[in-house]
């Protein structure tokens, strides 16, 4: 797939993301809503950060960075279901577009640092 259907996708997934934190503030969940919504988020813009990356290693960099942020928002996603502020419906919907993501970025990652050896 290609860095604009990453992109693509980053930007979706903020948007559900920023829809759960509404949730949760609804619910009086200020915590987890807090840290979520910062990893959440972050990741579509170190994306969109990687696009005017100075060089191949700011590139890779800054999708490293996206990649931890994903990680992280999968913690909080798993967290919420564990404390039930999430059912499993919602769960499995936004962590799989995590997923997506995560497995779009390993590519990305991996086939930037093979070019950047070549």
């Amino acid at each position: 797939m290609s860095e604009s259907r990453l992109r693509t996708l980053s930007i979706e997934f903020a948007v559900k993301i920023l829809d759960l934190v509404k949730d949760l503030k609804s619910q009086h969940e200020t915590i987890v809503s807090n840290q979520i919504g910062r990893a959440g988020t972050s990741i579509g813009a170190n994306i969109h950060e990687a696009q005017y990356a100075h060089g191949k290693s700011d590139f890779i960099a800054k999708l490293q960075i996206a990649l931890k942020e994903a990680n992280e928002t999968s913690y909080w996603l798993e967290l919420l279901l564990k404390t039930n502020y999430i059912d499993a419906a919602r769960y499995r919907a936004v962590n799989d577009a995590c997923s997506q993501i995560r497995v779009m970025l390993i590519k990305s990652i991996n086939t930037a640092k093979t070019s950047q050896i070549s």
